[in-house]
């Protein structure tokens, strides 16, 4: 298994890169929150990576921190889940946001990934449950994650996108009503 890759980054066509180790060029593909932390073209990397060997290709996937990996590797785990999937998931969203929807079980975020349904959402939140390691989450923090949640729900229903969303929903103040926090929302969105 090769489990390390360092090298001088010589392409970049997203999702796939080409990492130079002395002479030989390794086509790896990564998800995009990796992609969008990669250095200028020509300069040295290193990433974390999982190689799947298949009867007609080997392919090797590349992440930019072990965690990164670690949860691509627990949803390769999860059946009906290959590895494109998998990339998706870790593209669309961050090791922390995915942590966050599985220990409020909240579909909704993951329904927003590219290629997830509602169905696959489900399985994933049920499956990633056990397997991630999700800290016990008290009563209180389940109800402000659900008003959180609320909050960045009507704020996407509204044409947000979702880093807007978020980023709006972490400057509200720890407590607020939903109604309230979705009306300082869109004061702090609209200054921007």
């Amino acid at each position: 298994m090769i489990g390390k890759i360092s090298g001088k980054l010589i392409e970049r066509h997203p999702p796939q890169i080409i990492v130079d180790v002395h002479g030989i060029g390794y086509e790896i593909d990564v998800p995009m929150s990796t992609f969008y932390q990669l250095p200028a073209t020509g300069s040295d990397i290193t990433l974390y990576t999982h190689l799947i060997v298949r009867e007609d290709a080997h392919h090797l996937y590349g992440f930019a921190s072990e965690q990164e990996r670690h949860v691509f590797r627990q949803l390769l785990k999860i059946s009906g889940v290959g590895a494109r999937t998998a990339l998706s998931v870790l593209s669309g969203m961050s090791v922390s946001d995915l942590y966050e929807a599985v220990s409020a079980q909240d579909s909704g975020r993951l329904i927003r990934v590219p290629g997830i349904g509602r169905k696959t959402a489900e399985r994933l939140l049920l499956e990633l449950k056990d397997k991630l390691d999700v800290m016990v989450v008290s009563t209180a923090a389940t109800a402000a994650a659900g008003t959180t949640s609320d909050i960045l729900n009507a704020l996407l229903a509204l044409g947000y996108n979702d880093k807007e969303a978020q980023w709006a929903v972490k400057q509200l103040p720890g407590g607020s009503a939903v109604a309230e926090g979705i009306r300082q929302a869109l004061k702090l969105l609209s200054k921007q």
